[in-house]
Parts: C-alpha cells; structure tokens; sequence
C-alpha cells in the first residue's frame, strides 16, 4: 500500500529537508528500514517534526519490525508529549504497518 504523497526511497531527502505544510506520507518500509529498527524510528521522528501544526503524517513502517506499538508509540510519546496524536490505521497486504500520527 502507498498512501497519497508518499515519499518513496528515491526522494529520501524530502522526508527531512523541509516541513510539510499538508499531509503526506514517509515510507520507512524499505530494505534499509528493514534491517534498521534505530532508522526507522529516528526517520519516524523526523518526519514527525517535518509535519507542520494541523496536519498528519502517515508513518509506513517494515513488517519485519511488528507491529509499531511494540517499538514505536513510546518513541513518539518521548520526543512530542502532548504536541501529538496517533493512531494505527492498517496493516499492508505487503506486511507493513500505517500509523497516522496527527500534529497540533
């Protein structure tokens, strides 16, 4: 599944070198991201902070990592507090995992 506005790995660099100020998606589901939980989640949290207030970023996260709750929600609590929401949306028919992740 890719999610309208995703950045793929060929345009990696957008994911951190501007804030978008819409929503958009970050695909961290790569053969890097698969065998790098640490990128994953330090990317997670730059997108995050790339997405501008009133806007949501969908995090689209390797299956071989799990579910995201199990390495990722905590990761986020940590870093944003209350300047966040999320939420699971789906699991991908290609193993991956979309969580929304709102922005106040």
């Amino acid at each position: 599944m890719q999610p309208s506005g995703m950045v793929t790995s060929d345009d990696d660099a957008s994911l951190t070198d501007h804030v978008h100020e819409n929503s958009w998606s970050a695909n961290l589901e790569t053969p890097d991201h698969a065998e790098d939980r640490q990128l994953v989640t330090e990317q997670a949290v730059e997108a995050v902070a790339k997405t501008a207030s009133g806007h949501h970023v969908n995090l689209v996260t390797h299956g071989d990592h799990g579910h995201p709750e199990s390495y990722l929600y905590a990761v986020l609590d940590e870093r944003f507090d209350e300047r966040i929401d999320y939420e699971y949306v789906e699991q991908c028919g290609c193993g991956g995992h979309v969580t929304r992740v709102h922005v106040h």
